[in-house]
């Protein structure tokens, strides 16, 4: 009988504040260039934080008809964008004729923490404004968490499950960590995974900033907004985008002659049971998800060589997401190199852990740890915290991590493979 199949991933792509596709995103990941900004527009002039991540420069009539461009929200549109980049890189587009991979066995994933919110606020806003008659038919059709899925799947012409994935800001690598299992046991050969959102508007900015989980006072100088693990970090700046990464199956990959950007090793999933949005202090459920995804992946903490962390630069979550490693991983935990590469990009919530593993893919192949800005007045000493500028070393598994309010923690071993 054979064992689990591993699996690889063949193809990225990324729409973003830090850039429109993964060369650009990660060239200025890796200079340490924030995408911050002040947001302007009366929509947010009264609130109390009014700074985030934008997609800027991005033509939705690069990839998609005007007539759905228009039914569809800016969330989707990233999403089709982030698809295609992903599949051409994997070597297939849908002009050149059917797919490679047999599509009964094609399965795709929408990971959103909140799904398309823009189309159901502007869809009350004109019930408020018009009445009924005026709702659009297309928001029964568009308006759910997993539309995206359903909306590739016609696109590619898909005919495995499609489906949405939503477990708040660990929402993208618990859609990694399922599509990885799907494939490894046999019941798909190949998965995208698409992580999206878009709640940059002023409900959502002035909902976490009630709760005051955002980080305030920075519209003057929003690149210095975002400061994970800094002494002075005050909250998480929000942001928007969409990252697609492509899963399939080592055999799949060798008979296309397709290239194995990395392999998706292993997963590990928990939920602390503690606070609606409160971390647990110690760290429970995030360490239980790191001990079972290196229990997953076959090896022990000795494995893990770099560390992409949550890193949100909430003052509870950074202590509570280092005392998970410390827990997890032991005495070795703070000599593993972390990088927050939200303090460059801010917190894409649901998308944030598909973003986070395509970064992690460029630092294995580069040999390249990208830089945590911002860090100027470090809180927790001992930890090796990759600072100011990117470090070059070579690594060959990095550990991913996502961990969410409601208590969702996800995380991910991606490791060089076999390449």
């Amino acid at each position: 009988m054979k064992g689990p199949r591993r699996v690889v991933i063949t193809g990225l792509g990324a729409i973003t504040p830090s850039g429109l596709d993964v060369p650009t995103m990660w060239d200025n990941v890796l200079n340490g260039r924030s995408a911050i900004t002040t947001l302007d527009g009366p929509e947010f002039e009264n609130l109390a934080v009014r700074i985030g991540g934008t997609v800027n420069g991005f033509d939705a009539s690069t990839v998609l008809k005007p007539s759905l461009a228009r039914r569809l929200s800016r969330s989707q549109h990233w999403a089709v964008a982030a698809a295609d980049q992903a599949m051409e890189q994997a070597g297939w587009t849908p002009e050149v004729g059917e797919m490679p991979w047999d599509p009964q066995r094609f399965a795709i994933m929408a990971a959103t923490g909140s799904g398309p919110v823009d189309a159901m606020q502007q869809a009350t806003r004109t019930l408020n404004q018009k009445g009924p008659r005026a709702v659009p038919l297309t928001l029964a059709i568009h308006g759910a968490p997993d539309a995206a899925a359903a909306i590739l799947s016609q696109r590619y012409q898909a005919f495995g499950p499609a489906q949405g994935v939503s477990a708040t800001c660990a929402s993208g690598a618990i859609a990694l960590g399922e599509a990885m299992r799907r494939i490894r046991h046999g019941y798909a050969d190949a998965v995208l995974v698409v992580g999206m959102e878009d709640c940059l508007n002023a409900v959502n900015l002035a909902s976490n900033a009630n709760m005051r989980a955002l980080a305030a006072g920075y519209e003057d100088d929003p690149a210095a907004a975002s400061r994970p693990f800094d002494r002075a970090r005050s909250g998480f700046v929000m942001s928007a985008g969409s990252a697609a990464i492509l899963l399939e199956s080592e055999e799949s990959a060798r008979a296309r002659g397709a290239t194995a950007l990395a392999e998706l090793a292993g997963f590990g999933a928990a939920s602390d049971a503690y606070h609606p949005t409160a971390p647990h202090p110690e760290g429970r459920g995030a360490a239980q998800a790191v001990r079972d995804c290196l229990d997953d992946a076959g090896v022990t903490a000795d494995a893990v060589e770099h560390i992409n962390a949550h890193g949100t630069g909430t003052p509870a979550g950074d202590a509570a997401e280092l005392n998970a490693l410390e827990a997890a991983l032991g005495n070795r935990a703070q000599t593993i190199p972390i990088s927050a590469t939200k303090s460059s990009m801010g917190h894409l919530l649901g998308a944030s852990g598909v973003v986070e593993a395509v970064i992690a893919v460029q630092t294995l192949r580069s040999g390249i740890l990208p830089p945590t800005i911002n860090l100027e007045d470090p809180e927790f000493d001992g930890w090796d915290i990759v600072t100011g500028e990117a470090r070059w070393q070579q690594v060959g598994a990095v550990l991913s991590n996502s961990f969410g309010f409601g208590g969702h923690n996800g995380a991910v071993l991606i490791t060089r493979g076999n390449d």
